[in-house]
């Protein structure tokens, strides 16, 4: 049997241009295609992680507006898909979500480490095994502290050319159609 795997947004600790910490602004969009990918590759949750309470409460809103009242009746494949979505004020808080003990897997446009192929990553959640929080950043990507946390850092997405600047959204819906399509 597979393990689970679940996805996490992450707006803070995240790096600006400059290398700086910095929290980001949650996006509408952002939830939407996110929760579209996770439902849609077999994600048990999404955790939009945001240290502020009113971003939180957005999100909460923006779930509300599809999952109840005619939202939910007039499309319900959104209410589906905007089900698996978890806000969390810390990373700490989505792994205690899955229960405390998880392998933790972060994804990066630049080279961080050794990082692993998305072949060996696939054959790791086919394995018997614990659930998998599959970490992605928001601004410039992911700041040390959570990096350092990593159990695995998958290799770079990679286009045709040299340049390397997914959205997040393009990156989320890439990674898992190579983990689980």
């Amino acid at each position: 049997m597979a393990r689970r795997l679940a996805i996490a947004l992450v707006h803070h600790p995240v790096l600006d241009g400059q290398g700086k910490t910095v929290t980001t602004a949650l996006t509408n969009l952002d939830v939407h295609d996110l929760a579209r990918s996770a439902r849609t590759y077999g994600c048990s949750d999404f955790f939009v992680v945001h240290p502020i309470e009113a971003q939180r409460e957005l999100a909460s809103r923006i779930v509300d507006h599809w999952t109840t009242g005619s939202s939910a009746k007039r499309i319900p494949d959104r209410k589906e898909a905007l089900s698996v979505v978890r806000p969390v004020a810390t990373l700490d808080d989505a792994i205690a979500g899955l229960g405390g003990a998880v392998d933790l897997w972060i994804t990066a446009a630049r080279e961080l480490g050794a990082p692993i192929s998305f072949a060996r990553a696939r054959e790791r959640l086919a394995a018997e095994g614990g659930p998998v929080l599959l970490v992605f950043g928001t601004g410039w990507g992911l700041a040390g502290e959570v990096v350092s946390r990593a159990d695995a850092v998958l290799e770079p997405i990679r286009g045709a050319g040299d340049w390397n600047h997914l959205s997040v959204r393009a990156a989320c819906a890439i990674a898992l159609d190579r983990l689980r399509g």
